[in-house]
């Protein structure tokens, strides 16, 4: 073997990039099914791929909703994007990082070559795995088997399971000294929240802000709008058990829609004298993404829907609610170009600059993640 390839790659290249990694992950064999701890064999990275040891993952709303069938994906898949984890090994052309490495893995990865990539206003990459359904690698294949099966990739990162492969363009190196534990939170749900707020809504000092859903990502909206420097931030929930966590992080008021006998929308514009200058919708849900839009100031006001929406449905609404200047903007990753923002991110948390910790609820044992699961899906 090394008298055919010494003429192409040097000898420990050789040695090191031919190993299959056997490892535990959590397959997801069918929607509605609970997760199955099963071992897998994780391939080598190929050309311009990672390989990478996934030391903690985060549960994200997204994951439950490829379960549902809300997110549509092929089965059997490794969910998970929310991650850190230590480089293993690199494919051949990999320069961006090396083994040892910390990493968070990008499930919007900047290839730095697309349209969006090299648009100052996009960060929605085109080489992302989200709304294609592929689930599978650049060149059409797995790196994931179990039981003599190809197993799906999910958002090119599949980040339950003890290793993982990503492409190059989906890795972003982190300060070695950072808490993987903590810092994971960067790869979604935190990064997600805070960048919605002042990437893409550009909240201003002095504004009006109404969030809709207190999970994660919906506090780290607040977060970003504090930090911006609204004035008022209404958190908006119907589990009045959120409260306290989101007034800890900003919030200026709480209010739980099942208090009222009227739409939400129209206590919203009551409290403010006319309507929010910025709405987020922060849950996925087609009702609440109208009302979080009908709750904006009705000539400037600007609503954003941060939650995945639903596969297969459709929104109807009266459009005199944009014809009278309201603008409506999607945000996927908080509109940050992930590879340049992560790192950067990660460097603001170490400098103390925000804090993880309070959107921490529980740490489990991977071999938990149905339980983990459970607490979301109870809000807890």
């Amino acid at each position: 073997l090394y008298g055919d390839l010494k003429m192409q790659v040097p000898f420990p290249f050789s040695l090191l990039y031919l190993q299959v990694i056997k490892c535990k992950a959590a397959v997801l064999w069918e929607a509605n099914k609970p997760f199955s701890i099963e071992e897998v064999e994780v391939a080598p990275p190929k050309e311009h791929e990672v390989r990478v040891k996934i030391v903690a993952t985060g549960i994200c709303r997204s994951d439950d909703h490829v379960i549902t069938g809300a997110l549509v994906m092929p089965f059997p898949i490794i969910l998970g994007h929310e991650a850190a984890g230590v480089v293993e090994s690199v494919g051949q052309g990999v320069t961006a990082v090396k083994p040892g490495d910390k990493v968070i893995p990008l499930f919007v990865p900047q290839c730095g070559e697309c349209q969006n990539c090299l648009n100052t206003k996009g960060n929605l990459c085109s080489k992302t795995d989200l709304g294609t359904s592929g689930g599978l690698m650049a060149d059409g294949t797995t790196r994931f088997t179990c039981k003599g099966k190809a197993i799906h990739h999910f958002l090119g990162t599949s980040t339950f399971t003890e290793y993982t492969v990503l492409h190059e363009s989906a890795v972003a190196k982190i300060d070695s000294a950072a808490p993987l534990e903590k810092v994971c939170l960067i790869g979604c749900g935190f990064s997600t929240g805070y960048g919605a707020a002042l990437q893409t809504a550009k909240v201003e000092p002095g504004s009006t802000c109404a969030v809709f859903g207190l999970g994660g990502v919906g506090l780290s909206v607040i977060m970003g709008c504090k930090v911006a420097g609204a004035s008022r931030i209404i958190a908006v929930d119907i589990n009045s058990d959120k409260f306290a966590k989101a007034k800890e992080l900003g919030a200026t008021d709480c209010i739980n829609p099942k208090d009222f006998n009227k739409p939400i929308h129209e206590v919203l514009m009551e409290m403010t004298g006319g309507g929010v200058d910025y709405s987020f919708e922060v849950i996925g849900r087609t009702d609440t993404m109208t009302a979080a839009l009908a709750c904006c100031q009705y000539n400037y006001g600007v609503g954003v829907i941060v939650g995945v929406p639903p596969a297969a449905q459709k929104i109807t609404f009266d459009p005199m609610l944009l014809f009278t200047g309201r603008s409506w903007k999607g945000s996927v990753f908080g509109g940050w170009k992930s590879k340049d923002a992560v790192p950067k991110l990660v460097a603001d948390y170490m400098k103390k600059k925000f804090v993880l910790d309070p959107l921490i609820t529980h740490t489990l044992p991977f071999t938990k993640i149905n339980e983990g699961f459970d607490l979301l899906r109870t809000g807890k």
